[in-house]
């Protein structure tokens, strides 16, 4: 508001003295003019002047001459100095608008105030800029009527106050834009710091639950209430589930009963249970990768007597011993045992077949075009997990 005031009072006095100096030229231009016929004659047409030399009349008519040369000289002089006088005033008015304008802006950076004001600020500046350059025109414009000389310097005066003006607003701008940078560079720093303050106070204040949640330095008991779980006391406590749950005998996975007491272990006897569930879980892990490599040297043997069996069954000739051969996997006590077995070869994708002795009743697979074949049959059953056995033995089928 104060720089809007005091824009348009500097805009004022520039108007008004436009305005002046506009009537002074006019005034000027007017007294150049001639003087009508009817003012210069005093006396009738029949009265004659008194007779005298020529040389009188032209040397008086030079000194008239000259005098009016001396005096639109002066004229010329005087407007001279007034118009210099009036872009004096009117850089200074305008220095002065700029200062403050300047003054107002560092005062709304340091407020932090929304940018839009800036950008008003430009264009009261913009506008007042434009408003002084109207009257300047039409004064150059004016002065142009009179006299030719002095518009041209008029003209060039005003093209270098209007290019330092220039300067000025481009110097402002750029000011401005520096002090906003600054500021800005200031609150990303505070921000910056703000936010390494919080996350020291976030370690901190973590670093403190941590502390809290220590396990005790001797067993303590603790009484299930609503809410509570073998994770939620964990956490609280600061251990794992499965050393809590090994220390009262759980599984992990088990619910707890309201009222049910639990036993907390101490932290001794919490590096020891996790030692132990450590090497536990080591035992576990080699376990597994153990089977896991009988698993696949059981499914290599099982595929290369697969192999063996379907290369045998190739090479069959006629030449091999007439008649079929099967393998005799089983000898049951009974029908029903016999029958069982035969259901889990079944499964397995073998054909079976059971055969009644003296001895008991038989679980044969096959037949085998061959002896060879049988006894590459015989080895992929004795390597097949699914069956589990490891005595079969070759027979003549009939």
């Amino acid at each position: 508001m104060n720089f809007s005031r005091q824009a348009l009072l500097g805009i004022g006095m520039i108007i008004g003295g436009s305005v002046m100096l506009y009537a002074m030229v006019q005034q000027i231009g007017d007294s150049n003019k001639p003087e009508p016929v009817s003012a210069m004659i005093d006396k009738p047409i029949t009265e004659q002047p008194s007779q005298q030399p020529l040389t009188t009349d032209i040397e008086t008519e030079k000194r008239i001459l000259a005098q009016k040369q001396k005096e639109r000289a002066a004229r010329v002089a005087e407007q001279e100095r007034r118009a210099q006088q009036f872009l004096t005033e009117q850089e200074a008015a305008e220095t002065q608008a700029l200062a403050k304008a300047r003054a107002e802006s560092q005062q709304y950076l340091a407020s932090s105030k929304p940018s839009t004001d800036d950008k008003n600020s430009e264009e009261q500046q913009e506008a007042a800029k434009n408003t002084l350059e109207t009257p300047t025109a039409q004064t150059s414009n004016d002065s142009s009527t009179t006299q030719t000389d002095n518009d041209t310097s008029v003209r060039d005066q005003q093209k270098a106050v209007q290019a330092q003006q220039e300067a000025q607003r481009q110097a402002a701008i750029k000011e401005q834009a520096a002090a906003k940078k600054l500021a800005d560079s200031k609150k990303e720093a505070e921000a910056k710091k703000q936010a390494e303050a919080q996350a020291s106070i976030e370690k901190k204040k973590v670093a403190a639950e941590a502390a809290k949640k220590e396990p005790p330095k001797s067993p303590s008991d603790h009484q299930v209430k609503r809410g509570d779980g073998l994770i939620k006391l964990a956490r609280q406590y600061n251990m794992p589930v499965e050393v809590l749950a090994q220390a009262n005998n759980l599984s992990p996975s088990t619910s707890l009963r309201l009222g049910q007491t639990l036993t907390i272990p101490s932290r001794q006897q919490v590096d020891r249970l996790a030692r132990e569930a450590a090497a536990a879980e080591k035992a576990r892990e080699e376990k597994r990768q153990t089977e896991e490599a009988l698993a696949k040297k059981s499914a290599d043997a099982k595929r290369e007597a697969q192999q063996k069996l379907s290369e045998a069954r190739k090479e069959v000739k006629e030449t091999d011993a007439k008649g079929s051969f099967g393998v005799q996997v089983a000898l049951a006590n009974d029908q029903s045992k016999a029958d069982e077995l035969a259901k889990q070869f079944q499964s397995a994708g073998y054909q079976v077949k059971t055969s009644p002795t003296s001895r008991g009743v038989r679980v044969i697979v096959g037949p085998e075009r061959g002896k060879v074949a049988a006894l590459a049959l015989k080895d992929k059953i004795n390597s097949d997990p699914k069956v589990n056995t490891t005595s079969a033995w070759v027979l003549y089928w009939r």
